[in-house]
């Protein structure tokens, strides 16, 4: 079967993205779970299921959680062919100490200005009007659409439309300067709690003092991030790293303190997970306890997200790269980012993906914005992606 070209589908996308950007930039979508009392998604939910029916897509509404929605459109296939999901958050951070109106998009030599034009509503218009102009052309393999709720948090969304849809592969288009991102760390949450002895404060016979304890953790949480910095490293993604987030213990100032907690965030890269973080805090808490009768803890977990790697080889990956060569003339960089995203929610469910969006900057700062050129290349190559794949 042919296919249309790059500069077919460039002159036959059946929106202008740019456009449909600045229709959602204008929709208050901050997320509650960042923002007490915020917005949510619901309105640029409405808006972005009525542009996907008008669309021909078959949309499907998800809201496990009233008030945040999570929409998911397909334009079903012929058979025969491969499907191919797009993933995008509707969700953005908080308006408060933007400079100048966050909701008005601005544009201003060859930049559109405005809060979530980068993370991510560019990303959501690029596979939108890559999606719908796709699917006007003969396509065997369905194209899915999710635009999910709440990623600036807990993912819900994503998790949700996952016990929904599948895919054979996807595109997360989070904003990469227009490489191709294959693999990003993950994280695994812990809480330390060191215990010791309430008591008066002029009473050390009795008490045992959790906080001058935790002491000694901390230091090997120090020495713990130099072993990492010195060990094994990733090619693209370099080493995992470990910090002490926040700390709480004590009572009053007068008494010793029974107890404190330290709340710390190891950064993973493939290979590691919650098993072997937890193996490592243990080797530093038993080694303490073992020189010090008066010391004990407990070791709680919290929120793993694993990383993420996808080969290079990978059947979405190179048609992405060729239809990005076709389009722009040159081969994007594959690399990894140090943050975690989505994909790797995606990857654990079966479907193979890639990140692969806008130019711009501003991400959760006070000035946001995208290059409208690299727009409209991103998603003439989203388009030619989405062609080649699914068919």
């Amino acid at each position: 079967m042919s296919t249309p070209s790059a500069t077919t589908l460039a002159a036959q996308l059946v929106s202008d993205p740019a456009q449909l950007l600045k229709e959602l930039v204008r929709i208050d979508s901050v997320n509650p779970g960042v923002v007490t009392g915020a917005s949510g998604e619901t309105a640029i939910a409405d808006y972005t299921t009525a542009w996907l029916e008008d669309h021909d897509f078959r949309v499907t509404r998800l809201e496990s959680v009233p008030g945040r929605p999570s929409i998911v459109g397909v334009a079903p296939g012929t058979g025969g062919g491969k499907s191919l999901m797009f993933n995008g958050h509707l969700d953005t951070v908080t308006l408060a100490g933007y400079d100048g109106d966050p909701l008005h998009p601005r544009v201003e030599d060859g930049k559109m200005f405005g809060r979530g034009t980068f993370d991510m509503k560019a990303g959501i218009a690029a596979i939108m009007v890559a999606a719908a102009t796709a699917a006007t052309q003969p396509h065997r393999g369905d194209i899915i659409v999710a635009l999910v709720a709440d990623e600036e948090f807990a993912s819900a969304g994503t998790e949700e439309v996952l016990q929904h849809f599948t895919a054979d592969a996807a595109i997360i288009a989070e904003p990469t300067h227009e490489d191709v991102v294959i693999t990003h760390r993950g994280f695994a949450w812990f809480d330390i709690t060191i215990h010791g002895t309430a008591a008066h404060g002029s009473r050390p016979d009795l008490g045992i003092d959790a906080i001058a304890k935790a002491g000694r953790f901390l230091t090997g949480l120090d020495e713990l991030t130099r072993k990492l910095a010195a060990g094994p490293q990733h090619p693209t993604l370099k080493t995992g790293n470990i910090h002490a987030s926040l700390i709480r213990g004590g009572e009053e100032i007068s008494s010793y303190p029974a107890e404190c907690t330290i709340s710390l965030e190891r950064r993973t890269i493939p290979g590691e997970n919650a098993d072997t973080v937890e193996a490592e805090l243990r080797e530093i808490l038993d080694s303490i306890a073992a020189s010090d009768p008066d010391f004990s803890y407990t070791i709680t977990r919290g929120l793993e997200r694993k990383p993420f790697e996808v080969s290079p080889e990978e059947p979405i990956v190179q048609t992405l790269l060729n239809a990005a060569r076709n389009t722009t003339g040159r081969k994007p960089a594959l690399r990894g980012e140090p943050f975690w995203t989505d994909a790797a929610l995606l990857l654990e469910a079966g479907i193979p993906g890639l990140l692969f969006g806008v130019d711009g900057g501003g991400a959760h700062a006070a000035t946001e914005w995208i290059e409208l050129d690299s727009l409209h290349r991103v998603t003439t190559v989203l388009t030619q992606t989405t062609v080649d794949y699914c068919n």
